[in-house]
């Protein structure tokens, strides 16, 4: 990473830092989730209810977070997506009623994927935006989307294996899955504290009056309606896959543990981590949107590989492949995003396109636990995950090819000039 960026602005290093932690603890929890719901006696389709109604939650919570945040302040807004975290965690610690637990779904912050859920990721992206020239935009996102995929491996190792310990150990397995929890909720108290560290700097500043907004957007509504559309979809798809049940399904399928499903998923989050990092480099040569989707399809016919694998070695093996070059669109998608907006729309334009991300994702996992309920569709949401990614790969390529950002067409903002100056 450029030396500047650790030199010249703590905020930058701060939010790098609240990645990290987060992304851990996200990592965490994945591994473990669906098996802890299961073991203090969810069917599968109470279990992939909570998880929708999860994911539907964040909806809720990055809306209302996400449109006010360059109102009331994208500092406090953080801070509270940090508090709901902790809240969340620690109602699952204490109940295993299934109506509370799907209060605390709703209301708090829990990932069930190992990935980003909440406002946090949607302010994060619009705060680096402000602080960093277009030319260094994508590359940044890049090293920050590899610093959540190294720490979410490394807390799905984490979990994984304090879980198998904890086992060895005395504890029973719900009571050991359980303090996995509780180190969630703690999570969440200790990303509060990082985003209080952090400066007025991350904050805009709306000077033209005129400006009629509505949720948060003016002059780019028409752009973020059709990519929210598209980012739906993609995530529809991809919610059949969400980490827990692909863990859960490695489980049912071939016996795998907890500790090897931590290991399995602790390679594949630092694969993921790697492939994101190539993304700035070959966005230079290709462009942003043909970065995401010429990345994107080949690792969802990897997806469809996955269930036609005869034993485990080699479903981990395709699952490797898959992810080595998983998130090459991610960084790219993000800085697309912040790039084809006004900086004033930054804030709502990314909570916006994440909430119908949420949106699409919280539909599909009530599916997927449908088909693991039934022996002869178990493979099902694999299939339908990479068929609808390589769909919405093609429409994204046909709708946004001749849409560039300002580092393809040359046409850096002044305010983004003055920064590369300094």
């Amino acid at each position: 990473m450029s030396g500047w960026v650790l030199k010249n602005n703590l905020d930058i290093v701060l939010l790098f830092s609240t990645r990290t932690i987060r992304l851990f603890a996200y990592g965490f929890l994945s591994v473990v989730l669906v098996l802890y719901l299961s073991e203090i006696g969810l069917s599968n389709y109470e279990i992939g209810l909570i998880l929708s109604l999860t994911l539907i939650g964040d909806v809720i919570v990055s809306f209302l977070v996400t449109t006010n945040a360059n109102r009331i302040g994208r500092k406090r807004m953080l801070i509270l997506g940090a508090a709901l975290m902790a809240g969340a965690g620690t109602v699952f610690v204490l109940t295993k009623n299934p109506i509370v637990l799907t209060l605390a779904a709703i209301i708090g912050i829990i990932s069930p994927g190992g990935n980003e859920i909440g406002p946090f990721l949607s302010i994060e992206q619009a705060s680096l935006s402000q602080i960093l020239p277009d030319e260094k935009r994508t590359s940044v996102f890049g090293w920050y989307n590899l610093a959540g995929s190294f720490a979410a491996a490394a807390g799905a190792l984490s979990s994984g294996w304090l879980a198998e310990i904890l086992q060895h150990t005395g504890f029973n397995r719900a009571d050991a899955l359980r303090i996995i929890l509780f180190l969630y909720a703690l999570g969440g108290l200790v990303l509060m504290l990082a985003f209080m560290g952090l400066s007025s700097d991350i904050e805009t500043v709306n000077n033209n009056k005129a400006v009629k907004y509505k949720m948060g957007l003016h002059r780019s509504q028409n752009i973020v309606i059709r990519l929210s559309a598209l980012f739906a979809l993609d995530a529809f798809a991809g919610g059949f896959v969400v980490q827990s049940m692909m863990a859960y399904w490695f489980h049912i399928r071939f016996g795998a543990d907890t500790g090897l499903l931590g290991s399995i998923f602790f390679g594949a989050n630092l694969l993921a981590g790697v492939s994101a990092l190539l993304a700035a480099r070959i966005a230079k040569h290709i462009g942003l949107v043909n970065t995401m989707v010429f990345t994107h399809i080949p690792s969802n016919i990897l997806l469809c590989i996955i269930p036609l694998m005869p034993n485990l070695a080699s479903a981990i093996v395709v699952l490797m492949l898959r992810f080595s070059i998983s998130q090459m669109d991610v960084p790219a998608r993000q800085s697309y995003t912040m790039a084809v907006v006004a900086p004033d729309e930054r804030t709502a334009a990314s909570g916006i396109t994440n909430i119908a991300r949420s949106v699409g994702a919280s539909l599909s996992p009530a599916l997927t636990g449908f088909f693991l309920a039934h022996p002869l569709l178990i493979s099902t949401p694999f299939f339908l995950a990479g068929g609808l990614k390589i769909i919405y790969d093609l429409c994204l390529f046909y709708m946004f090819q001749h849409i560039k950002p300002p580092e393809e067409t040359g046409n850096f903002s002044k305010e983004k000039s003055d920064q590369k100056a300094n």
